[in-house]
């Protein structure tokens, strides 16, 4: 009986203290963005709320270079600034400082680090701050995932830095501070298949995280996720923040139905 009792108040907890209430495609994150047939556009067409892309800075080079894998360069070499950046300063420039037209979105740019955390990040402030518009737009964040440096030197970092948090890590508060969202892997909680409904002793567990987090008034993401209609339903149910996806067309439209 104590058990049912607290799984209804960890549920009732997580609709409660739900940040999001009406999902939109603000609420979408284009997962390696970068892999679409149409990198950024399609997912800022959408209006997506967040968009990851992940980075190399490669020995000798100044570049940040865009890719899941090292190996994948040896096929093709596309920079953040020719993917993402110079698209962004192009668009906050046609919308007079705001990325979108409508200047109630933000769009939060999703950095992935995949070489050496210090030396990457400060390559990328470096790029970042030949563009004063990416740096002084009210509704752009750029938020570091991956490598990432001590929790504790996120102070150290321009403002216009923001880091994503790892659950299960304690935090002092400013560090906190310097961290836009909380993140974790799906399958620390679940291995559903995204078919159905998620068995209730993994939703509970999956209530915990989003509860500790809105708590703390964190967005939540969940990585590795099911990328399924029932996924989608299930993560709104349980008030996830930013549901990851690789299907951009179908998510928006998904969301669109729902008003």
């Amino acid at each position: 009986m104590y058990k049912l009792f607290l799984s209804l108040c960890l549920l009732s907890c997580a609709s409660i203290n739900a940040q999001p209430r009406v999902y939109t495609t603000a609420n979408a994150h284009s997962h390696n963005d970068y892999e679409k047939p149409v990198p950024f556009h399609d997912a800022y067409k959408h209006q997506f709320g967040s968009i990851e892309a992940d980075i190399f800075l490669l020995n000798g080079s100044d570049e940040l270079y865009v890719a899941h894998y090292k190996s994948d360069l040896d096929k093709k070499r596309r920079t953040l600034d020719s993917l993402y950046l110079l698209p962004l300063v192009n668009c906050i420039r046609k919308n007079n400082g705001f990325v979108y037209a409508d200047t109630s979105r933000k769009l939060q740019l999703m950095i992935d680090i995949k070489t050496e955390a210090v030396p990457t990040l400060t390559r990328l402030i470096t790029q970042l701050r030949k563009y004063p518009e990416l740096i002084n737009s009210p509704t752009l964040q750029v938020v570091i995932s991956g490598n990432r440096p001590i929790a504790d030197s996120f102070y150290l970092y321009p403002p216009f830095i923001q880091f994503d948090g790892i659950l299960g890590t304690a935090y002092s508060k400013i560090a906190l501070s310097r961290i836009a969202m909380l993140s974790a892997p799906f399958a620390q909680f679940s291995r559903w298949n995204g078919i159905e409904t998620i068995p209730e002793k993994q939703r509970i567990e999956l209530a915990k995280f989003i509860v500790q987090a809105h708590e703390v008034n964190k967005p939540v993401r969940l990585w590795g996720a099911p990328d399924t209609i029932d996924g989608w339903k299930e993560f709104m149910r349980l008030q996830v923040d930013y549901i990851n996806t690789d299907h951009i067309r179908e998510l928006s439209e998904f969301l669109k139905h729902l008003h």
